[in-house]
């Protein structure tokens, strides 16, 4: 058989592949996140049966599968209320850091592996995975509620602190110069500020660029410009999903409402796309060694996550069931830890890091989506609105005794 009909066969029978999980995870009552995971992990490297010619499109088709998501969660707000999130939620981003990248650091002394094992493997628990998330607010409905704008909060000031991570960590990973450090981390961040400033002050010339009635020029002009940011951001060193996410600020209107139309059943096949690779990309044999440390530390940092959302949603002051959810909404790890384990063994560092990284996300990115679920369930949310009535008649009864 010949390399074009064998690559049409892989990705449609794993397309199809997908499309049976996602019907029996409707079936059972789950987001299919886990089941099209381990679904990849069956058919990647090491698998049962590796494929052998669709790695490439599937590659790319997760970082489209990022953005897509990314900027569609961007046209759901628009740049005041992003701007006034933000504002709310720094003390919460300044926790989230300390709470979330402190135990990967020391994890990274314990397993032996030094400082720069330690400055690794907290960016590694620090960051939630913008792309998992998102499509977990959609598929469970949240997009609405009053936690989600604390979430994306979060989310956002997590992908600019990587504009400053990333580059602190490349040039201590190869050796750089503090200079050519600094001159890296001073591009990447004017290229965040010119962002900002384009979606903040010229959103309404950003919308009537893309704007036509006609959907197919609608689609291909957003996605275009999508693209084009999310590049010229990846390659000032700042995060794709952070210049996919402002763009979709920077759309309003009728310009914002028709793309969301356009662009839901693109943004459902590569998001889909996105997690198989995943799974594709993890060599089974890599993970029974580093499974113990990877689920300590999975439990430890999750718990963490479930903290700084439940914290930044009480400061917000939203009630106790939707900090529960905020929470768990923000457990799961993904792109970003890939990415920075992958850029540690490309500089030398120990191989088992980036299966400790695999494994790690792995599991917060399975267990994540049916955490998040649980706040939902009728059972949790007695026991949530419990704990709220308690604390309201504790604070009634101090005002008395005041």
């Amino acid at each position: 058989m010949h390399d074009g009909a064998l690559l049409f066969l892989e990705i449609g029978a794993l397309l199809f592949g997908i499309a049976l999980l996602g019907r029996l995870a409707g079936r059972i009552g789950i987001s299919p996140i886990p089941l099209i995971l381990l679904g990849g992990l069956a058919f990647g490297e090491g698998g049962i049966l590796p494929i052998s010619q669709g790695e490439e499109f599937i590659e790319v088709g997760a970082e489209i599968g990022v953005i897509l998501l990314l900027v569609m969660l961007g046209l759901e707000y628009n740049a005041k209320e992003l701007m006034g999130s933000l504002n709310r939620s720094r003390v919460a981003g300044g926790f989230d850091m300390a709470l979330n990248a402190i135990p990967g650091a020391i994890a990274g002394f314990v397993l032996g592996w030094g400082p720069v094992g330690a400055l690794v493997l907290a960016g590694i628990t620090w960051i939630s995975s913008s792309g998992v998330v998102a499509k977990l607010l959609q598929d469970l409905g949240r997009l609405p509620n009053r936690e989600t704008p604390t979430i994306l909060s979060i989310l956002v000031i997590e992908d600019l602190a990587m504009a400053f991570y990333l580059p602190v960590l490349t040039a201590v990973l190869i050796g750089m110069d503090l200079a050519a450090g600094a001159i890296s981390v001073t591009i990447a961040l004017a290229a965040v500020l010119l962002i900002l400033w384009v979606a903040l002050r010229h959103g309404p010339l950003v919308s009537k660029l893309v704007w036509s009635k006609r959907a197919d020029v609608l689609l291909l002009s957003v996605l275009g410009l999508t693209l084009i940011v999310a590049g010229l951001a990846a390659e000032a060193n700042v995060s794709a999903a952070v210049g996919a996410f402002l763009v979709g600020i920077a759309i309003s209107g009728p310009a914002a409402e028709h793309a969301t139309q356009v662009l839901t059943p693109l943004r459902d096949l590569f998001a889909a796309v996105f997690f198989l690779f995943f799974g594709l990309s993890t060599n089974p044999a890599d993970l029974p060694p580093v499974l113990v440390p990877a689920l300590i530390l999975a439990i430890v940092t999750m718990a963490t996550k479930v903290l700084t959302g439940y914290l930044a949603a009480r400061k917000a002051g939203i009630a106790e069931p939707g900090r529960w959810r905020a929470g768990f909404a923000l457990t799961p790890r993904g792109e970003f830890s890939i990415v920075i384990a992958g850029l540690a063994v490309s500089a030398g560092a120990d191989r088992s890091l980036a299966a400790l990284a695999t494994a790690y996300v792995l599991i917060t990115i399975v267990i994540g989506p049916l955490l998040a679920r649980l706040p939902d369930t009728e059972r949790f949310d007695r026991w949530a609105k419990g704990r709220q009535k308690a604390r309201r008649m504790r604070q009634r009864a101090a005002a008395a005794e005041a």
